[in-house]
């Protein structure tokens, strides 16, 4: 009788355990996945590698990575780089009212068709935001990428800009699909003028989550001065710019002026995100900001990746 009730109360303890593993599907039209916890906390981390050329680095292992957690080197724990995977896209859109100058809206939606081009309809997901002072959901993650060309065409440039703000929302929510590869592409003219967040605020935010944030600069020829690489930036205490934000992320900033400038800017994008590596490293238990340092062991190679979390 004593085995009999031994074996029981191990029965119980197990079927306990794993009930207490049960997770809820988000999505009702979605069956339940099983999901599996562990001791520790894991630290993606996306990274885009190029060559001396500017050209995307294929075939590297975890021997050829190197990744540096405040300064002290880390264990990689996994790599994965695959080409062929889906990618999940939350393209937002700026709508505030500078957007009405020229032909910014008109470059906008250029770009906007251009990327949904570069995206294979029934494989990859897309989800549409516009912001002015505050974030509109216009379209949910869907792969049906084909019906979204010409989505934009209903919506008027009006209001303030509140760009820290939206890339935030956006940027949790995008957090959340399973997608291997992730990205934000904002569509925007200029800089933040109405967000609650701060720059400095935001660089911790955009930093701590693993989503790449693309800006597409939709602003003529003449205006790309103070946006460009070589232009000078403003003191700490006069904020950030699109350059910060894109580089707090491991994304970058890139213009779209004209039909064929926004056809090569999205066949770039949509390729770099495909090739990018996601590495994961433990997190570290200690509370507080972590800075993240990811290089490739070749001299003649250059990494674009987050440049930190929160630990604990």
């Amino acid at each position: 009788m004593k085995i009999l009730l031994n074996r029981l109360l191990t029965t119980l303890i197990a079927v306990a355990a794993l009930e207490g593993g049960v997770v809820r599907a988000q999505d009702p039209v979605e069956q339940p996945r099983p999901t599996f916890r562990s001791s520790a906390d894991l630290v993606s981390i996306q990274a885009s590698v190029r060559d001396k050329h500017g050209r995307p680095l294929g075939g590297l292992t975890t021997a050829d990575f190197e990744v540096r957690d405040n300064g002290q080197p880390r264990s990689i724990l996994s790599l994965r780089s695959d080409r062929q995977s889906p990618v999940s896209v939350a393209i937002l859109v700026d709508m505030s009212g500078s957007m009405r100058v020229g032909s910014k809206i008109a470059m906008a939606r250029q770009a906007f068709d251009s990327i949904l081009s570069q995206l294979h309809d029934g494989q990859d997901e897309l989800a549409v935001f516009t912001f002015d002072r505050q974030l509109h959901e216009r379209q949910s993650f869907t792969t049906g990428i084909s019906r979204l060309k010409g989505c934009l065409d209903q919506f008027d440039a009006f209001g303030a800009t509140s760009l820290y703000d939206a890339t935030a929302a956006t940027a949790r929510r995008l957090a959340d699909r399973s997608a291997t590869h992730k990205a934000i592409i904002i569509l925007t003219d200029g800089i933040d003028t109405s967000s609650s967040l701060s720059p400095s605020e935001f660089s911790g935010l955009a930093s701590s989550i693993d989503v790449p944030v693309y800006i597409v600069a939709t602003v003529a020829s003449p205006d790309r001065v103070s946006l460009s690489e070589g232009a000078e930036r403003p003191v700490p205490s006069e904020g950030a710019d699109l350059r910060d934000l894109s580089e707090w992320t491991g994304g970058h900033l890139v213009f779209a002026s004209s039909p064929a400038e926004s056809v090569v800017v999205a066949s770039n994008l949509l390729d770099e995100l495909r090739q990018q590596y996601v590495l994961a490293i433990e997190a570290a238990s200690t509370h507080g900001w972590r800075r993240l340092e990811v290089r490739v062991k070749r001299s003649s190679a250059s990494v674009k990746a987050r440049s930190g979390y929160f630990g604990g």
